[in-house]
C-alpha cells in the first residue's frame, strides 16, 4: 500500500481536542483499551495529514509530537483506524499478530503479501478482514519479535491450520521501512517482547511438534518463501536432492556475490553499518537462487545452519577474510560495515534469477493483473435517430420500419437502397444524387421555400438532411449495467477553463450526466486528483445539469481523470488549458 512515495501530501494540521478526544475514545473502544492506555497511543499535540496512495487511494494519517505516524485511515471518510508499527511498538499486543520465518520478511517489506505457507504461528479465532499485525518468528522461545506489518487477514485461521493450503494470508496495508513508515524518525525495531501465558496458548503453530531436533532447527521459511516467490507446484514424485553442507555454503556465498552486485552496488554509503543479522535476512536470502519447475526439487533448506558454518558469524568473518567486507562487533552486536563491489569475485560473478528477482516479476505481474482488475472499460456511446415527422412519412412511405432507431449506418443504408431502387444516381457524376426527379425525397429533404434549388445532393449531405428530419436518441453502454436508452441529442463533456478578476482560473465541467457520472462523486474524485479545491452547482441556462467547478487550469487531469472513468476521449470538449 506504501510501498512507494505518498501523493497529494498535504501539510499537516494540528488535531483540534475535541477531534482528538473523540479519536481517542473512538479508538479505546475499538481496541478494548483502559483510558491511560488510550491517552498514550493518541497523545496530546496530534496532528493530522491528507494523503493518496500509489492507487489513488485517499487517506489520512495521525502523527505524534515528535512526527511519527501513529495512526491511518484508508477511503472517503472511512473510520477504520488503523495502527502503524510505531504504534504497535508501543503496545505489541493491541491486535492479534501472526508470526513468519525471517527470511519472509524482506519480501513482506518490499510490498508483498504473506502467504500462508509463510505463517508459523496464528491465533484459533481469527477471521477473513480482521486486523492483524505480522512479527518475525524466533524458535524455541516464548518471546516474539517486534511486529513489522500490519493488514487484513485474506482468510479465516481455520484456513491457516489445514495441511497443504496455498493463497494469501494477510493483505499487507503497511509494513516497516515503507513510505508511511518514512513519514517518522525511522530507525530498527525494538527487542523481541515476552508472550503473556495466555497469548501464547492462544497461538496455533504450524511447525510439526513431533519433528526431530535436526527438523524443529530447519526454517520452514526457505520452502515457504519459495512457494511464494515462484508460485509453483512441484509433483509429489518429483526426483529430490539432497545438498551436502559443502553445497549449501558454496550457494550462500553466491548469494552474497548476487547480492554485492545486483543490489548492495547500487546502495547508499548511508544504509551502513547494519547489523549483521539483517545483512543476512535482507540480502543474502533473497539472493538465493530461484529454483526451476523443470529442476529436480532441492529438499535441503539453503541457510547457515544446514551449512558448514557454525554461525552467520562465522559466515560473515569468513567473507571478511576473503576481502568481500568489513566487519566490527559493537556492544557485542556483529555490524556490517561496508562491502567491496569492486572485488574481483564480484565483478567475476555472473548473476543468475535469484529468489527476489522471482518475487518482483511476480509482484509486477500482480500489479498489471490489479491493473487490469480495475481498469474501467470505455463506454459504448451511440448516437441514434428515430423517424419523426417529415422523415415519418419518407421511412413509412419507403417501406421501411418507422418505429425503430436507426445508427447513421442504417440511415445510409437506407439511403442507398432508395436511391438504387428508384434510379437515381446522377449518369454524369456518380458522386451525386438526383433529388429533384423525386418528389418525396424532395418534400422530405428540401427546404419548403425554396424546393427548385434543390436538384443534386451528394450522398453524405443527404445522409446529414435526412437525420436533421429525424428525432435524436442515444444510447450507453457500460460493463456490469443495463444499456441507458434516452431521446435527445448527446453532446461531449465541455472542459472549459474561464480566467476571472485578473490571472485566477477556474475549470468548468458541464454535460457529464449523460456518460453515468455524478456531479458530487466527480467533485470528490477531481478534489483529489487535482489537489485542489471543487465545488458543485447547478449549470447556467436552460440546461437541467449541474456544473462541477475546479480551481486552477485542469484541463488535462479533468480529461485523464473522465477518460479513467471510461469516457471516450472524442466525447470530451476542451477549451483553455495550459499551465496551471
Amino acid at each position: 500500500m506504501f510501498k512507494k512515495p505518498l501523493g497529494n501530501l498535504k501539510t499537516s494540521a494540528p488535531l483540534r481536542n475535541s477531534d482528538r478526544r473523540k479519536l481517542k475514545q473512538h479508538i479505546i473502544q475499538a481496541f478494548s483499551l483502559v483510558p491511560d492506555v488510550g491517552e498514550e497511543l493518541v497523545p496530546e499535540g496530534l496532528l493530522s495529514v491528507k494523503f493518496s496512495t500509489y492507487t489513488d487511494e485517499p487517506g489520512v494519517a495521525y502523527l505524534g509530537p515528535g512526527g511519527d505516524p501513529l495512526w491511518f485511515t484508508l477511503g472517503i471518510g472511512s473510520e477504520d483506524i488503523i495502527p502503524t508499527v510505531y504504534t504497535l511498538w508501543k503496545k505489541p499486543d493491541l491486535i492479534p499478530f501472526l508470526s513468519t520465518p525471517s527470511a519472509v520478511i524482506p519480501v513482506l517489506i518490499g510490498g508483498a503479501d504473506l502467504m500462508i505457507p509463510g505463517v508459523v504461528q496464528h491465533p484459533l479465532s481469527l477471521q477473513a478482514g480482521q486486523l492483524v499485525s505480522i512479527t518475525e518468528h524466533i524458535h524455541h522461545s516464548t518471546h516474539i519479535g517486534s511486529p513489522l506489518a500490519v493488514g487484513h487477514m485474506a482468510v479465516d485461521s481455520d484456513v491457516l491450520s489445514e495441511a497443504g493450503s496455498k493463497g494469501k494470508a494477510v493483505f499487507v496495508l503497511h509494513a516497516w521501512n515503507d513510505h508511511l513508515f518514512d513519514m517518522g524518525h525511522k530507525g530498527n525495531p525494538p527487542d523481541p517482547w515476552e508472550m503473556s501465558h495466555s497469548t501464547t496458548n492462544d497461538q496455533h503453530s504450524t511447525e510439526d511438534e513431533d519433528a526431530t531436533e535436526n527438523d524443529m532447527l530447519k526454517e520452514p521459511s526457505v520452502d515457504a518463501l519459495s512457494s511464494h516467490l515462484e508460485q509453483t507446484q512441484l509433483d509429489d514424485h518429483a526426483p529430490k536432492i539432497e545438498l551436502t553442507k559443502e553445497d549449501v555454503s558454496s550457494i550462500l556465498h553466491d548469494a552474497l556475490l548476487q547480492a554485492m552486485k545486483k543490489t548492495l552496488s547500487s546502495s547508499q554509503a548511508s544504509a551502513f553499518p547494519m547489523p549483521a543479522s539483517t545483512f543476512y535476512s535482507a540480502y543474502i536470502l533473497p539472493s538465493r537462487p530461484a529454483q526451476s519447475p523443470s529442476q529436480s526439487f532441492v529438499s535441503t533448506p539453503i541457510d547457515i545452519k544446514h551449512s558448514t558454518h557454525k554461525s552467520l558469524a562465522y559466515f560473515l568473518k569468513s567473507a571478511e577474510k576473503q576481502g568481500l567486507l568489513k566487519l566490527k562487533e559493537i556492544k557485542s552486536e556483529l555490524m556490517v560495515f561496508s562491502v567491496a563491489t569492486s572485488h574481483a569475485d564480484v565483478v567475476a560473478h555472473r548473476p543468475y534469477l535469484s529468489l527476489k528477482d522471482v518475487a518482483i516479476r511476480n509482484e509486477k505481474r500482480g500489479q498489471r493483473e490489479e491493473e487490469e482488475r480495475s481498469r474501467v472499460k470505455e463506454l459504448e456511446v451511440t448516437e441514434l435517430w428515430k423517424p419523426h415527422l417529415q422523415s415519418l412519412t419518407f421511412f413509412a412511405e419507403a417501406g421501411f420500419d418507422t418505429s425503430a432507431r436507426y445508427t447513421y449506418a442504417d440511415i445510409k443504408t437506407v439511403l442507398d437502397k432508395y436511391v438504387t431502387d428508384r434510379q437515381l444516381v446522377n449518369a454524369h457524376d456518380q458522386s451525386y444524387i438526383n433529388v429533384g426527379v423525386d418528389e418525396l425525397l424532395q418534400t422530405t429533404l428540401c427546404k419548403s421555400d425554396n424546393p427548385a434549388n434543390m436538384e443534386f445532393f451528394k450522398r453524405d449531405q443527404l445522409i446529414e438532411r435526412l437525420s436533421d428530419k429525424m428525432q435524436s436518441w442515444y444510447k450507453i453502454c457500460a460493463e456490469g449495467k443495463d444499456p441507458v436508452l434516452k431521446k435527445g441529442q448527446i453532446k461531449p463533456i465541455s472542459v472549459v477553463v474561464k480566467v476571472r478578476q485578473g490571472r485566477k482560473a477556474t475549470t468548468l465541467i458541464t454535460g457529464f450526466e449523460p456518460f453515468l457520472l455524478e456531479a458530487a462523486a466527480l467533485a470528490e474524485e477531481l478534489k483529489m486528483k487535482c489537489a485542489s479545491s471543487t465545488s458543485v452547482s447547478p449549470a447556467p441556462g436552460k440546461s437541467s445539469g449541474m456544473l462541477v467547478l475546479v480551481q486552477g487550469k485542469q484541463v488535462k487531469e479533468v480529461t485523464e481523470f473522465l477518460t479513467s472513468q471510461g469516457v471516450p476521449k472524442r466525447w470530451v470538449h476542451t477549451e483553455g488549458g495550459g499551465k496551471k
